[in-house]
């Protein structure tokens, strides 16, 4: 591979494809400027950190490796970025020489969102292998402990392109067959785009299943998610799986998070919920936007989902440029690694109440704030309901349940 200088930005809606700027780089600091072309389609991809101009811009942040964050959403996190320094590394590439711009080359035509980057690398398979879901928890673990030679090719292609700290792999799905198959741009009849996620050494054993019964109990509590169930290996162990809500069919959504849209250092975060609530508000020109969020807030307090960070929120764009809050997703039972909320409620993240919530609303002039909370609550009540739907274990439901049980008591 050889260091790249230049880079050019394409919107792939899966219908057309749109040029969109070129990232150069100079002396060590990348530089963005937008076709005219582009600029004539008053479509704004980053609307509060890249603002439509014919200038050359840069950002003022360096800490998304000196990108804007709208780019650095493409890159991967956690897994996918381990599963591609390894790839580099097994291919005789020392990761200090790779740049910013290497790396965004190396995303494929089927990474997170709409956008792609120009040259890219050719690098995923063409075939549609089918997937044993015990092989590739097995083939995870090793490439967790570091030897990974023999299989890192094969989850390379299949997560190279994931974000996120958790194992997971994209994969194409057929709900009628059951079969599964790995994932490209454009996936044979039947098949849609999803996730499946797989354990790290530090989760609960039944990781997969409470994260399922969180599903089904934030869907009960009127937040929406994308379509998600529980995977069955042949050795009866379970996997968490997700439909990509950047996709519909073989289309895509550009997808951008709170993190890159407000350049939110996601690991240092000074985010608050109403800040999210500002930028859906402004997104979507409609008051429905405070209220998704707010009712995110209210389930995260009241289930104690504390790995709430910037990255965990985010944002789609379909092709005419309009913009809606995503779908929920990465929701479950979390304590995050300084032990309160990532993002803080009204200001507070070590202790948040009913009181940060409802201050939270009024800020908003929100009238059904103590409904939504109501309705959260509610659903909330009934945990051990969702955890034997989900067959999460009598350990860790009586666990959860006496957390959810002293958080309410603030409620």
């Amino acid at each position: 591979m050889a260091l790249l200088e230049r880079l050019t930005v394409v919107l792939n809606f899966g219908t057309s494809l749109i040029e969109v700027g070129e990232i150069v780089t100079n002396k060590k600091k990348y530089f963005f400027k937008y076709y005219p072309s582009f600029l004539e389609r008053k479509i704004e991809i980053s609307p509060f950190k890249l603002p439509l101009n014919s200038k050359i811009q840069t950002p003022s942040e360096l800490f998304f490796d000196g990108l804007f964050g709208v780019f650095n959403d493409s890159l991967p996190d956690g897994w996918g970025r381990l599963l591609v320094d390894r790839h580099l590394l097994k291919n005789g590439f020392q990761l200090q020489q790779i740049t910013a711009l290497d790396r965004l080359s190396l995303i494929n035509n089927n990474g997170l969102g709409a956008l792609e980057y120009k040259p890219q690398e050719k690098i995923v398979s063409e075939k549609y292998n089918s997937i044993q879901l015990d092989t590739i928890a097995q083939d995870m673990q090793v490439v967790l402990q570091g030897e990974s030679n023999v299989v890192i090719e094969e989850l390379y292609n299949l997560g190279g392109s994931s974000g996120g700290a958790r194992p997971k792999i994209m994969v194409g799905y057929n709900e009628k067959t059951n079969k599964l198959v790995h994932d490209k741009a454009i996936l044979p009849k039947d098949f849609e785009h999803w996730i499946i996620k797989f354990p790290s050494s530090t989760d609960m054993q039944d990781i997969a299943q409470i994260e399922y019964a969180y599903y089904l109990m934030a869907v009960n509590a009127g937040i929406s998610m994308s379509k998600s169930q529980l995977f069955k290996s042949k050795k009866n162990d379970y996997f968490f799986g997700t439909k990509r809500f950047d996709r519909d069919k073989n289309n895509k959504l550009h997808l951008h998070s709170a993190s890159g849209l407000l350049h939110d250092n996601f690991r240092l975060s000074s985010l608050d919920y109403g800040h999210i609530m500002n930028a859906a508000f402004q997104l979507e020109n409609h008051i429905n936007g405070y209220e998704k969020v707010f009712r995110l807030a209210c389930f995260n307090m009241l289930a104690h989902n504390r790995d709430d960070h910037s990255k965990n929120f985010a944002f789609l764009m379909n092709e005419k440029g309009k913009w809606q809050f995503a779908p929920a997703y990465d929701l479950t039972f979390s304590s995050s690694s300084h032990g309160q909320h990532s993002t803080t409620i009204n200001g507070e993240g070590v202790n948040p109440t009913q009181k940060h919530l409802l201050k939270l609303a009024e800020n908003f002039d929100m009238k059904n704030a103590v409904h939504i909370l109501e309705e959260v609550k509610q659903s909330i009540n009934n945990w051990t309901t969702f955890a034997n739907q989900a067959n999460v274990s009598k350990a860790s439901t009586k666990l959860i349940e006496k957390v959810i049980e002293n958080q309410l008591k603030n409620y």
